[in-house]
């Protein structure tokens, strides 16, 4: 009798690029391993293995083999990850569950509080605290979080944002722009206790309570294309301080060279005497930003690195100390200035601006003005 000749299954036609992105997923950890199991079967078929070897190898049905050797000749790489309808594992909850979950989140408060948990909603909805926790992180929803904005009611806040915003995106030729505010009622606080060092495993420590021990007002000037910060500390912030400043900035910048000097609108920066200064000094040009849009001066962005870096975590025996660590950061600051570059266009902020307003017409239909909007929130942009 003659024996049956073996079935010869002719080898998987695999591309380079195929095969270099089937060998990174098999050396690839978080690979699932199902794919991981599928690339194998097509790299030993593309080696010319025929179907009961690489069954045997694997320790699978031969059928298995002969179906992911079909579908990758039809439908190409990402066959492998796909996975058919009614496979897997069923979901728990309904899509009309996980919906009203998120509705509730999004248009209900607890009774007597501001936010949602993920206790408090389980409770409420008869389901586990990691299924909240689950389809809040899947609908990206945050509601311990909050974030702050205030809308300007300037009215001529087009005007005044294309004059800085144009400052910073184009800065005039042989000119210097200078971003001048003063940081007020900077507290010297003395820690009541000494706190404990940082040491592995465990962090710096400093007690809730402290000593006022006085304060002081820092007028600062950021140079915008350089970084470099001009500060001076003063026990009060009147219109005689900003005058005092502005010589200071006088003498630090010599020569007829224009300073253009970006400013908030508090009112000693309008003060009569102020105004007769400058009008004896025309090199100083003065841009106003809008009203209630302190996040236009850059010199508030340099307030934030020297609060965060310097005086919260600082004690202070005095005002003098407190004063002493300010111009010690300033140094070290401008012996490497970093510029802190601007990027937003007005157009873009003029969109992000229509977006805010007609999200709180939508909240409250009645309100057609941002100054009519009783909102809880208070951000800037």
């Amino acid at each position: 009798m003659l024996s049956a000749m073996p079935i010869i299954v002719p080898a998987l036609p695999l591309n380079t690029a195929d095969r270099c992105q089937i060998e990174r997923w098999l050396a690839a950890h978080g690979t699932p391993q199902q794919v991981a199991l599928r690339s194998q079967i097509v790299l030993a078929a593309a080696e010319g293995q025929s179907d009961s070897v690489i069954a045997r190898e694997l320790e699978i049905n031969r059928k298995t083999v002969m179906l992911w050797r079909d579908r990758f000749a039809e439908q190409g790489l990402e066959s492998l990850w796909e996975v058919a309808s009614g496979r897997g594992r069923k979901p728990t909850y309904s899509p009309e569950k996980i919906k009203a979950i998120v509705d509730a989140t999004l248009q209900t408060k607890p009774r007597g509080m501001t936010e949602w948990s993920c206790r408090s909603m389980a409770e409420s909805q008869g389901v586990s605290k990691s299924t909240i926790s689950n389809i809040w992180r899947g609908h990206n929803l945050k509601p311990h979080r909050v974030k702050s904005f205030k809308l300007s009611r300037d009215p001529r806040f087009l005007e005044k944002l294309t004059d800085v915003v144009g400052l910073y995106l184009n800065p005039p030729q042989q000119a210097i722009v200078l971003c001048v505010d003063e940081k007020s009622q900077i507290q010297a606080l003395d820690r009541t206790q000494p706190g404990l060092p940082l040491k592995k495993g465990r962090c710096g420590t400093m007690t809730h309570d402290y000593k006022r021990n006085g304060t002081t007002t820092l007028f600062a000037a950021l140079e915008v294309l350089q970084g470099r910060v001009i500060g001076q500390c003063y026990e009060r912030h009147r219109h005689q301080e900003l005058l005092r400043f502005l010589r200071r900035l006088d003498q630090d910048f010599p020569g007829e060279i224009p300073l253009h000097l970006v400013m908030d609108n508090y009112g000693t920066h309008k003060h009569e005497r102020v105004k007769t200064w400058l009008k004896r000094h025309p090199r100083f040009i003065l841009h106003f930003v809008p009203t209630s849009s302190s996040w236009l001066n850059l010199v508030e962005r340099w307030f934030r690195e020297l609060t965060t870096k310097r005086v919260r975590r600082g004690s202070f025996g005095s005002v003098a100390d407190l004063k002493v660590a300010i111009t010690d950061f300033m140094e070290t600051w401008n012996e490497k200035p970093r510029p802190f570059v601007w990027t937003a266009t007005v157009e873009s902020i003029i969109q992000k601006l229509a977006r805010c307003r007609q999200t709180l017409e939508q909240i409250q239909p009645g309100c057609t003005q941002p100054r009519r909007c009783k909102s809880r929130k208070q951000v800037s942009s």
